[in-house]
This record gives structure tokens, sequence and C-alpha cells, in this order.
């Protein structure tokens, strides 16, 4: 990530569990991304993406009240350049979306390294594609 990389470098974090919350805004921080604001749920969530317009959203899959998937195709409808980042548990892993505008742009599986996090941050080259795999990391 450039220096000019960093300034622009802004995000939210969206997660039912506090502790979750946590980990994800430090994680954010550590990769110097400025967060912007945290929400619980999908309607606090979409208010912070009105009002902030964040570049990333990083999202639990587990929310206080609304879906992972409504909550990113309303994200994009507010604010198209958003990128999502949504976090899961191996064990459960999402399936993709039908709508491309439903799918986020990373899934990222629990327990997850450090490295797998860093590298969720970085735009992915290609579109979206479900992994046949359960690792961890792009898909």
């Amino acid at each position: 990530m450039s220096a000019s990389d960093v300034s622009a470098a802004t995000a939210i974090v969206v997660a039912g569990d506090e502790e979750t919350r946590v980990l994800l805004r430090g994680l954010l921080r550590l990769h110097h991304f400025r967060v912007e604001g945290e929400a619980e749920g999908a309607m606090h969530a979409l208010e912070l993406v009105r009002d902030r317009h964040p570049s990333l959203m990083v999202a639990d899959v587990n929310l206080a009240e609304g879906s992972s998937s409504a909550l990113i195709a309303e994200a994009r409808a507010t604010f198209p350049p958003l990128r999502v980042i949504l976090v899961a548990p191996a064990s459960r892993p999402p399936l993709p979306a039908p709508n491309p505008e439903h799918r986020p742009d990373v899934v990222l599986l629990r327990p997850f390294r450090i490295r797998q996090f860093a590298e969720a941050l970085t735009p992915p080259s290609g579109p979206y594609r479900a992994s046949d795999s359960p690792s961890p990391g792009r898909n």
C-alpha cells in the first residue's frame, strides 16, 4: 500500500459480536486503515456507508440484525465503489450469492492468519469467484 493509499484507506466494521469488532478494528488499524465506525447490524452499517463513504467494509456473517447478503447489496447500491470483505467461519462458508451485487469482494474464513487478512485488503485482480476448497483467503 502506498502513502497515497493510506490517506484514502477508510473502513467500517460490522459484526454482531463485540470481540469480533475489536479484533477486526485492530487488524485494520495495524494495516493503516482509518476505522470510520462500527456497527452491530445492517441498519447502522448502512447509515455509516451513507454518511462516511468508506473505501472498505469488513463484515462478519453474524450480525445483530439483518443478513450479510442484504447488507452487501444495499451498501453497494448506496456507495458503488465500496469494497467488501466478508468474514465467516470455515466450518460454515457462505454460498456464493446468485447476484453479483450481493457478493463480497473477498470471503475470509476464520480462523485466519494476519497475512491472510493483509492479502484480503488488497483489491483482487479479477472478479469474485467461489472457491471449491474451504481454504482461508481470497475466493
